[in-house]
Formats: structure tokens, C-alpha cells, sequence
């Protein structure tokens, strides 16, 4: 191999490396606090969003959890509070974002294995602050 295909092949070697870096850490520019997710809100989150309810704050950070199957509200995830169950997501609007810890998706598969059936949209939990 040629020193000229050579630093070629490495050079293609880093972009790529770099791209791939960039996709790997969510992209977007934005980053989450430790311990924030695409399934999970943490408090440090949350804090910027202290005059709203959770539900707006769901809506605000991570709006897809409220899609249900196939991007529809036909299914909706079912909400558990500290581990009980409350029922629809909708009930989130009483709820003050200042009064939550986090708040965590999960998939219908995991919420079904959790839970039981019943869950085909998922679920919502959430952990107030005690």
C-alpha cells in the first residue's frame, strides 16, 4: 500500500470513528443530566419545569411515551404512582412536576412481564419525592 492510500485509509478510518461517536451519544446537540434517558426523566430535569404538571412535563421532554402503538393514542401507556396503580396518563395532569422524583417509560413487553397484561400501550411510572 501506498503512504498516500494509507493516510487515506486512516483518515477514513477517524471520520468514521467521529461520526460514529457523535451518533452514539444522542446527537442533537443536547445533552440529558446523569441518569436521564429516552425512557427515564430525572429530577434535574424536572426542576425546570416546576410550574407545570407532569403530564406537560412529559409532553415537553419525552412526548413520544404519550404515542401509544404505531404512533397513536389509541393504546395509551397505563400510569403507576410509587408502584401502584392509578390508571390513564391523563390522571398525570393533578400531579405537580415539583412533586416528582422521575418518571420512567416502559415498553409494552416490560410493563406486560411487570405487570400483567393490560399494557399494550406500556406504562408510565412515577417515584414521588418523599
Amino acid at each position: 500500500m501506498s503512504p498516500q492510500s494509507s493516510t487515506k485509509v486512516v483518515l477514513f478510518a477517524f471520520t468514521l470513528a467521529l461520526g460514529l461517536t457523535a451518533c452514539a451519544s444522542g446527537g442533537g446537540g443536547g445533552s440529558r443530566p446523569a441518569g436521564a434517558t429516552t425512557n427515564r426523566i430525572v429530577r434535574a430535569e424536572i426542576v425546570a419545569l416546576t410550574s407545570m404538571n407532569a403530564l406537560q412535563a412529559i409532553e415537553r421532554l419525552r412526548p413520544r411515551w404519550l404515542q401509544g402503538r404505531a404512533g397513536t393514542a389509541a393504546d395509551p401507556p397505563v400510569l403507576y404512582v410509587d408502584g401502584a396503580r392509578r390508571g390513564a396518563t391523563s390522571d398525570l395532569a393533578s400531579m405537580r412536576a415539583d412533586d416528582i422524583e422521575q418518571m420512567e417509560f416502559m415498553s409494552a413487553s416490560d410493563a406486560t412481564t411487570r405487570y400483567g397484561t393490560g399494557h399494550g400501550g406500556g406504562a408510565v411510572q412515577v417515584t414521588t419525592r418523599r
